[in-house]
């Protein structure tokens, strides 16, 4: 049989290395593909054969039918030899190969396990072995399949972070926007204000002078009148002067009051411009809303936050959000966007119609997966069935009394002092405070689980004091 007698090299193309198609013998009795050969003469611009380099003259060759049948068989036995795993032979010995020898990790046939390179060798049957391996391959994909479920689970939730970000951006930058376009539309106002007001006071001080001056012009007519007339008699003959002495005298006698000097008149041009990007900085206030503001990457899929950051409230439906590291999964909770680790700071919150809160801070690297509350870092005031609770993890929360139900918590955290205070933001009465020497960064923490009213932080009024020197 050609399978036994050739091998795959006797079969193949000098130039493309592959089992001849259509073989042409040339005249140095070579042989070589028919597209073979062709592409080749044409990239050597000459009739050269690819074995020897032996110029062949012109003329049709002809096909080596005898090559081109041996090819033809050997291509199909070797599809049906392939095709037929346990008629595979031994490369010495040509006998099936029906073993496996263990210590060497190879198929044998029956001769291989006589011999002596296999002497004292475990053998098993090839089915046998084939199905032991593929159990143990089995168990040591098993690991290899999970570790491809959990990449391609985070994958997807990679993707889903990145959908994520661009509806983030998309919205963050709707509501920069509208914030901008609420701060202009301030100053647009407060411009047209201060224009009106000046040209108000334009107008008064206008008709104000326009009336001085006509009542002046009427003075200076009604003096020149009477100059005029007592110039006229003191020209007349002396007998009509005489005669008329009396009441030209008493003309003289004309008494009008001296032009006041005008007070107040210009424009108060100080009014107008002093300190004024203060001022509209100190009115501006009234559309700055508060000093905290809610980070949403940090909300329980079940607290909606408001647009503006400043609100939360409790959802019975799970939102789908990205399970990001800083994001609670288990607890009701949200943390202030800006974190504290020095000075003194203070926020108010409404609590009203809400009936299951807690307001304090949260260290910076109190784990946010999980139930667990006897992680420590965690100071808290909060509210349950009517009752009010203190307290700071993991020690149990006291309960202490209100007299009367708080509608504002005034939250005061003083970080340098070791101070957490609660107070009544109505009548600034207090209520409770934590101490604790911090050591690391604090965030503002929230936590609701009540649907019917949220959590909403309220503005805070800004002083300013100016310092004379």
């Amino acid at each position: 049989m050609a399978s036994k007698s050739f091998s795959e090299e006797d079969f193949s193309c000098p130039v493309c290395y592959e089992i001849f198609k259509d073989p042409l013998l040339l005249f140095c009795s070579h042989s070589v593909c028919k597209v073979c050969l062709q592409k080749f003469w044409e990239s050597k611009g000459s009739r050269e054969c690819p074995v020897c380099r032996r110029t062949s003259s012109k003329g049709e060759l002809p096909v080596n039918l005898a090559l081109k049948n041996l090819c033809e068989s050997f291509s199909v036995e070797t599809i049906q030899r392939s095709s037929e795993g346990s008629e595979v032979l031994c490369s010495q010995h040509d006998e099936k190969l029906k073993l496996f020898c263990l210590e060497d990790q190879q198929l044998v046939c029956l001769v291989c396990r006589d011999s002596a390179k296999h002497r004292n060798h475990r053998f098993q049957p090839v089915d046998e072995a084939a199905e032991e391996f593929k159990e143990n391959l089995k168990m040591k994909l098993k690991p290899l399949q999970e570790t491809l479920k959990i990449f391609k689970d985070v994958k997807l939730t990679w993707n889903q972070t990145a959908e994520k970000i661009q509806i983030q951006t998309q919205h963050t930058e709707r509501r920069i926007k509208e914030e901008f376009q609420k701060l202009h539309q301030f100053l647009r106002d407060e411009e047209a204000a201060r224009i009106a007001a000046l040209r108000e006071e334009e107008g008064q001080k206008s008709q104000m002078m326009k009336e001085k001056m006509e009542k002046m012009s009427r003075e200076i007519s009604s003096l020149s009148d009477t100059i005029r007339a007592i110039e006229e008699e003191m020209g007349a003959e002396d007998v009509s002067f005489l005669q008329n002495y009396r009441t030209t005298i008493t003309r003289t006698q004309c008494r009008l009051e001296h032009p006041e000097r005008l007070s107040g008149a210009l424009i108060h041009v100080e009014k107008h411009l002093e300190n004024l990007k203060f001022t509209v900085w100190e009115k501006m206030q009234e559309i700055i809303h508060t000093p905290v503001t809610l980070n949403p990457i940090t909300a329980h899929p079940q607290l909606v936050l408001s647009e503006d950051l400043t609100s939360v409230r409790f959802s019975y439906e799970i939102q789908k959000l990205p399970d990001n590291p800083e994001r609670f999964d288990n607890i009701w909770s949200v943390l202030g966007s800006e974190g504290f680790n020095s000075g003194t700071h203070c926020w108010d919150v409404d609590v009203v119609g809400n009936t299951f809160w807690r307001l304090g801070v949260m260290a910076e690297s109190v784990e946010r997966k999980g139930t667990d509350y006897s992680r420590s870092g965690i100071w808290y005031m909060g509210y349950y069935d009517g009752k009010y609770y203190a307290g700071s993890t993991p020690k149990p929360a006291a309960l202490f009394s209100v007299n009367k139900k708080v509608q504002k918590i005034r939250v005061t955290l003083d970080w340098d002092g070791g101070k957490l205070t609660f107070s009544d933001a109505v009548n600034n009465t207090h209520l409770h405070t934590l101490t604790h020497t911090f050591t690391e960064r604090v965030f503002p923490y929230f936590n609701t689980g009540c649907k019917l009213s949220p959590l909403r932080i309220l503005p805070v009024k800004v002083r300013v004091s100016v310092e004379m020197r």
